[in-house]
């Protein structure tokens, strides 16, 4: 009887640990793909003010629109990350 409490636990614990490996993993791969466009794009605006100061109102707005729906993938990828953590 004690054996099986102790199997019931271990097993238990380690569903827990793969659960918390996964959502860092979801997190962590996630947030790579974003951050890299975040990057690059604010990369190539930067570069398009410095060739066409006039044009920086147009280019920020869009700029700050093209930041908003690629964070909204990282936020996707932390809300699975959770949804795999505590379900």
């Amino acid at each position: 009887m004690e054996e099986t409490k102790m199997a019931v636990e271990t097993v238990a614990n380690n569903v827990e640990g793969m659960k918390s490996l996964a959502a860092a993993i979801a997190i962590g791969v996630g947030a790579i793909g974003p951050g890299l466009g975040i990057g690059i794009l604010a990369s190539k605006a930067m570069e398009s003010i410095g060739r066409n100061p006039e044009a920086t109102a147009k280019i920020q707005t869009t700029m700050i629109l093209a930041i908003a729906f690629t964070e909204a993938i990282a936020i996707y990828a932390l809300v699975v990350a959770l949804i795999i953590k505590f379900v």
